[in-house]
């Protein structure tokens, strides 16, 4: 991944984006960026701050926070001497490692999960495809409770109640000044893996409220509709104001998650969520279909 930006006095300093996240992103990516400028090999780096070539990687790759301290010794090894562009460093580095809201949940999160939100809330477009059952995003806070609890049956009630918190306040965002755009792709299946009539009703006219928002575009693929190209499972891909920071394909599995963000990769993803919206049902179709839905509950 990389992601830089220009200072006023040297062009060089990163921008700071505001999601921990793409903090750690963007200030790896600069580190990157300098390492190579200067010639230096990652074996280099980790010995000059006495940690290992993975560490080196992964600090690059934003994966983990920064010590203040390595990144003063880095800026060194790579010939940064200038205080005013350290000091931009410096900053970046202390903004990268302060959590962000979803830290209060850090019991029940996941590990694997917490970059995700960092880079969902970063975002400025969610485009997302979900087969088996509705997007976490547009959940009714009774059908997010009863996903959490299909996906843990170990958990304790009061877990259960604050990983549903944790989605509500997800959600919370889309009607936020600066809502990043979602548009969503729905197989129809998802609605029926609901339990109770007066939930799936629920959950319809929540669906048909949402897509009134200016920044919500949904779409429905019926049962009928047949084979498409996304038959291997759910899929989302998330893009970014900041302009050289690359989409990122996010590929959620049971107890993991795979974040990709090669061209190759992105650019397959992108083809088959294009393929998925023009076999759907467009948006108006969409609001059709769950109002008539609805209606004949």
């Amino acid at each position: 991944m990389s992601q830089s930006g220009a200072d006023p006095t040297d062009g060089h300093a990163p921008v700071q984006p505001q999601a921990p996240t793409v903090l750690r992103i963007a200030l790896g990516a600069e580190l990157r960026r300098l390492r190579e400028a200067s010639g230096t090999t990652i074996g280099a780096a980790a010995h000059a701050i006495r940690v290992s070539h993975a560490k080196i990687s992964r600090m690059e790759l934003g994966r983990v926070g920064f010590k203040e301290r390595d990144v003063a010794d880095l800026l060194t090894l790579y010939g940064i001497t200038d205080e005013q562009e350290r000091g931009a460093f410096l900053a970046l580095a202390r903004r990268s490692n302060v959590p962000g809201w979803w830290h209060d949940y850090s019991d029940v999160l996941p590990s694997w999960f917490e970059m995700y939100l960092g880079l969902e809330q970063a975002s400025s477009l969610i485009r997302t495809y979900e087969p088996q059952l509705m997007p976490g995003l547009l959940q009714t806070r009774e059908v997010a409770r009863a996903v959490v609890q299909l996906g843990d049956l170990s958990g304790s009630g009061d877990d259960i109640e604050r990983r549903v918190a944790l989605r509500m306040r997800r959600q919370e965002m889309l009607t936020q000044p600066g809502a990043p755009q979602l548009w969503a792709v729905i197989d129809e299946a998802a609605l029926w893996r609901i339990d109770g009539r007066s939930v799936i009703r629920a959950q319809l006219q929540h669906l048909i409220e949402m897509a009134e928002l200016p920044n919500i575009t949904l779409q429905v693929i019926p049962i009928y509709s047949g084979a498409h190209p996304a038959v291997g499972g759910p899929f989302t891909i998330l893009r970014f104001s900041e302009p050289d920071l690359p989409d990122i394909v996010y590929l959620e599995q049971l107890a993991s998650a795979l974040y990709l963000d090669k061209r190759w990769y992105v650019r397959h993803y992108l083809v088959v969520m294009d393929r998925l919206c023009v076999q759907a049902k467009c948006p108006a179709e969409t609001t059709r279909f769950f109002s008539s839905t609805l209606a004949e509950l």
